[in-house]
């Protein structure tokens, strides 16, 4: 039996498969499209019938179109109404969420904690900061679901994942920086001078806390940005025949493929593709490229 349920927000990324083999629980994150709600995350509920990858091809494919594209914080409530039952059934929650350095759901994340502690008493809901997004996220939380299974505590997994979080690599780069350029990561100036030029940023998840997205490198090119990815893997993974390997791209699965090739060949125990959650998705635009791993920790190498 599992020991407490576990939940993350979608933008974790989990591949559908995957929820189903772990039992984590995704809350979804809502964003517009041309001012219309949409849901981030399938919810079977919903009676919404598409796999992921429909729904995602579908909306960066809107975007490519000119489609505008906003998301919002997951409030306080939802994660409280999404916790409660588990409560309720006596089982403890624990909750991994996207950076607080990314986006302010960690916040709301804690406050939706002190409204249950009130509820239920203390000691039952456990709150995480991944220091990570998408997959990156989503490597941490699988890592919890199976020590979990193992039998550890709520409190004990929420205790690994704040010291293992930094642990977790990732390496993106993006087809057009107007997206990043929308998000204030990068100058007017930057954008049009990369696009005129040719250039295509590698960013990652930095070693600061709270992490953040920031700049690592530039490249001439799609083709060399599409091989740093694979030179940074060499570079910072650790034990790679132990784990696995996650690649999230924004519709552009050939490209999300030749990079899964590079670090097979590197020595990965596997490569897992799948489409960009939204959430973070729409920050970067159609046609990023993102690879996570299991790595030397952020925080001591550069």
């Amino acid at each position: 039996m599992k020991s407490f349920d576990l939940f993350v927000d979608s933008s974790a990324n989990l591949p559908a498969e995957t929820v189903k083999r772990t039992g984590i629980k995704v809350i979804p994150y809502h964003c517009t499209v041309n001012g219309e709600d949409m849901c981030c995350y399938p919810d079977p509920a919903s009676g919404e019938e598409r796999p992921f990858s429909g729904i995602a091809k579908e909306y960066y494919a809107r975007m490519r179109g000119g489609a505008e594209c906003k998301t919002s914080l997951i409030g306080a409530q939802t994660f409280v109404d999404a916790m409660r039952p588990s409560l309720l059934a006596g089982r403890d929650v624990l909750l991994i969420t996207i950076s607080a350095g990314v986006s302010g759901t960690y916040r709301q994340a804690l406050c939706a904690k002190e409204m249950l502690d009130e509820e239920f008493g203390g000691g039952r809901v456990f709150v995480a900061d991944s220091a990570n997004a998408s997959l990156g996220q989503g490597i941490l939380a699988i890592r919890a679901a199976e020590k979990r299974d193992r039998g550890e505590s709520a409190e004990a997994c929420r205790k690994w994942v704040e010291a293992n979080a930094y642990c977790v690599n990732s390496f993106f780069t993006v087809e057009d920086l107007k997206y990043l350029r929308k998000g204030g990561r990068v100058s007017a100036v930057l954008a049009i001078a990369g696009s005129l030029l040719n250039i295509k940023p590698i960013l990652r998840a930095d070693g600061s806390r709270p992490a953040k997205i920031a700049f690592y490198a530039r490249e001439r090119g799609r083709k060399r940005a599409l091989r740093a990815l694979a030179d940074e893997y060499a570079k910072f993974a650790v034990d790679p025949g132990q784990h696995v390997a996650y690649i999230a791209h924004g519709d552009c699965e050939q490209d999300a493929l030749e990079v899964a090739d590079m670090v097979r060949a590197l020595g990965a125990k596997d490569v897992v593709l799948e489409y960009y959650d939204l959430c973070t998705g729409s920050h970067v635009g159609p046609g990023t490229v993102a690879l996570f791993f299991w790595g030397k920790d952020r925080r001591t190498v550069k």
